[in-house]
């Protein structure tokens, strides 16, 4: 009844108000019915965020995600100086095709901005129910991935076979995260962890295979390791150092988009199928409803990696996490991230991480950050009464 009377008053407030014809603007709306916007710069777009649902426009693409599905509208949101302006038809239509959905509403009504320099979640994102009677007997899980208890860890070291990775002076990005891998499956089962890796040896698999294969293993996480490097003088090399988290986003920085291109290239190169370098606008937008279920998650790991590497001899490279469109994380239907331990290109750090000191010791890292993880998700499960 609520989502009803709601949608009455915005029927109501879009006949009385006095805006320019056939076009709405998009905050003021937002004001009459009392609804939240929220404004992204970087990517162009902008939420209304209502108890019944969230809207998500992009300026320039004639598409809407309303719960949870990406809707093809007539005209695309435009900037008007500066004022984002929506076709008022549009904005009807979909008011009116909202009456009779029932869907829950989106997992946050006031999502925040997440940049570079700070990842700050306080909670998980909302679970579905699941039935209070079980069945004695094994059944399929009826909780997705980020909002259901951690158990089973899907480990993804980067490259192989054919594929060195990056190069440094003295080893291959390959190898130093296929040593660094086995360890932390090491450790992760010492504290209990069901862990898979995507290879476990020296060998090629395709970047949409590793996703698939965690999907296969019902993954409840996902970590892809790699080296960063960068093609500069021997003096820049030397100066660019650090390691760095990434979450699947579209991408604030030419060098979050310049990383992305190069860990996605071997898609191109090998000629794997529907390969690309990076996402297109429109394939970013269509992405978010589904990342929508993962991403809070993806960003509470990443500030427990923050947290477990904060006195480690490696340092955050910039504020220590990123985002941009990493090909090998697109179809892992869980929270996942890309962890660059280091720079395979600087000498300081390419002499460090090949040793198995080094190796044991992120390692080890890496596993704190999954064991705070799993007991953040376990304790807002516990406030929810599961």
């Amino acid at each position: 009844m609520k989502a009803f009377v709601w949608h009455i008053l915005v029927c109501f407030a879009l006949a009385v108000s006095a805006w320019a014809a056939n076009t709405v603007d998009a905050e003021q709306l937002a004001k009459e019915i009392k609804a939240s916007f929220h404004w992204f710069p970087v990517q162009k777009t902008f939420l209304l965020a209502s108890e019944s649902d969230t809207l998500k426009f992009a300026i320039g693409l004639p598409f809407v995600n309303t719960h949870g599905k990406s809707v093809e509208i007539k005209h695309a949101p435009e900037i008007a100086g500066s004022h984002i302006l929506l076709d008022s038809a549009d904005v009807v239509a979909l008011l009116n095709t909202g009456k009779a959905q029932t869907a829950t509403p989106a997992s946050s009504s006031s999502p925040a901005k997440v940049s570079s320099s700070s990842v700050k979640v306080d909670a998980a994102p909302a679970a579905t129910k699941s039935a209070k009677t079980v069945a004695p007997v094994a059944t399929p899980k009826n909780e997705t991935a980020g909002t259901r208890e951690v158990k089973t860890i899907v480990i993804d070291p980067g490259h192989g076979g054919k594929d060195t990775g990056a190069q440094g002076k003295n080893s291959n990005e390959k190898d130093i995260v296929l040593a660094v891998g086995k360890l932390l499956k090491k450790e992760l089962e010492k504290e209990g962890f069901k862990v898979k890796m995507t290879r476990d040896k020296d060998v090629f698999i395709e970047l949409g295979e590793r996703a698939n294969l965690a999907n296969q293993w019902d993954g409840d996480l996902f970590i892809s390791l790699h080296c960063n490097a960068i093609d500069a003088s021997p003096e820049r090399k030397k100066q660019i150092k650090g390691y760095h988290v990434y979450v699947l986003r579209a991408p604030e920085s030419e060098e979050d988009k310049a990383i992305a291109r190069r860990e996605n290239k071997v898609a191109t190169l090998y000629g794997e199928k529907n390969a690309k370098e990076e996402l297109s606008p429109l394939e970013w937008f269509k992405l978010e409803a589904r990342l929508e279920k993962y991403k809070q998650n993806s960003y509470m790991f990443t500030e427990q990696m923050l947290k477990a590497f904060d006195d480690g001899k490696i340092k955050r490279q910039g504020g220590g996490v990123g985002g941009a469109g990493f090909m090998v994380l697109v179809g892992a239907l869980m929270p996942a991230v890309l962890f660059e331990i280091g720079f395979i290109s600087n000498p300081e750090e390419e002499a460090y991480m090949i040793t198995t000191k080094a190796q044991e010791d992120i390692a080890k890292r890496v596993s704190k950050a999954v064991s705070m993880y799993k007991e953040a998700v376990h304790n807002y499960r516990e406030t929810l009464g599961r």
